[in-house]
């Protein structure tokens, strides 16, 4: 049963991946069209490109090709194996569709076998199933959010809020649940401080400048499903230093400057997975070490 339970997380986590990175192009053609609405600057060709998908009625919506529109057939719209069996191209007009659909198809795959795995592993009856499914709702939202964010550096309400509600309704669970509720608030709002403060005093100190408001919203989900201040800053250490890793390199050899915008969605949410499955061993790896580095000054 166990083992059925994660083949059917993987098959689920492709067909909601396939989902979310359809609702990821309907998002920014509604995008484009508000901005030339609010007379704001857009892409005009990626308007005309994408604009097929503002034309589909919600009762017909159907996927197309983004290059030459074809209404794509129920064999085109497999998770990933319609993408391998045409080699990564339009089956209608032969153009590359990219790896864009197929990374998200696998990426929310691997998200929902590893929350499968950990609801297993460290959830009881009672909550395994309601928790399991918050977190599968939520680990779409999270994949549409990192994808977005990391093509047009917008993280989009439409999203965002939806996230935070229910990221809210994970929070109070966890405090109902929790042997001491007092304790769990006090710790998710400090990690909440931490995710989303820090980045609200960066926002208004720079007027926008150096963080978006939406971080400052991501943030603000982030801490509440940590609920762990330690796990909090732990998630902001690792946000930051995987865009070091990325930023430092690309900066030497001049492939990047000081004007590249960077997303900083996709490095929280990597960083929060991380924290969220990892940062407990990693707050005991760091404790050790520091325990260590104190007996060997000690005796020295």
């Amino acid at each position: 049963m166990i083992i059925s339970g994660y083949i059917v997380s993987a098959f689920l986590g492709l067909v909601f991946g396939s989902f979310a990175g359809a609702q990821v192009w309907r998002l920014r053609a509604r995008q484009l069209e508000q901005d030339k609405k609010q007379g704001e600057e857009y892409d005009r060709a990626e308007l005309k490109r994408l604009r097929p998908l503002l034309e589909s009625k919600t009762a017909n919506d159907r996927s197309r090709c983004l290059h030459c529109h074809h209404t794509l057939a129920w064999y085109d719209l497999i998770p990933l194996a319609s993408w391998l069996s045409t080699g990564g191209k339009c089956r209608y007009c032969k153009k590359p569709i990219g790896r864009f659909e197929p990374l998200m198809e696998v990426g929310t795959a691997a998200l929902f076998i590893a929350f499968y795995h950990y609801w297993v592993t460290f959830g009881n009856v009672g909550e395994f199933w309601i928790g399991l499914l918050l977190w599968m709702v939520m680990l779409v939202l999270f994949v549409i959010l990192f994808a977005y964010d990391f093509k047009w550096f917008l993280l989009p309400d439409v999203i965002m809020l939806p996230l935070i509600g229910l990221s809210l309704v994970y929070t109070a669970i966890g405090v109902g649940m929790a042997h001491d509720p007092l304790g769990v608030v006090v710790s998710t709002a400090v990690s909440v401080g931490i995710l989303s403060g820090i980045y609200l005093a960066l926002w208004l100190v720079s007027r926008g400048a150096w963080v978006g408001f939406g971080d400052v919203k991501l943030g603000l989900a982030l801490g509440l499903l940590l609920m762990d201040w330690q796990l909090a800053f732990v998630a902001l250490v690792l946000a930051n230093l995987i865009g070091t890793v990325i930023v430092v390199p690309g900066l030497i050899s001049g492939k990047l400057s000081r004007e590249t915008q960077v997303p900083f969605g996709p490095l929280l949410i990597a960083g929060f997975f991380i924290a969220l499955f990892w940062g407990q061993a990693i707050l005991n790896w760091y404790n050790d070490m520091s325990m260590w580095l104190t007996n060997t000054m000690l005796m020295l």
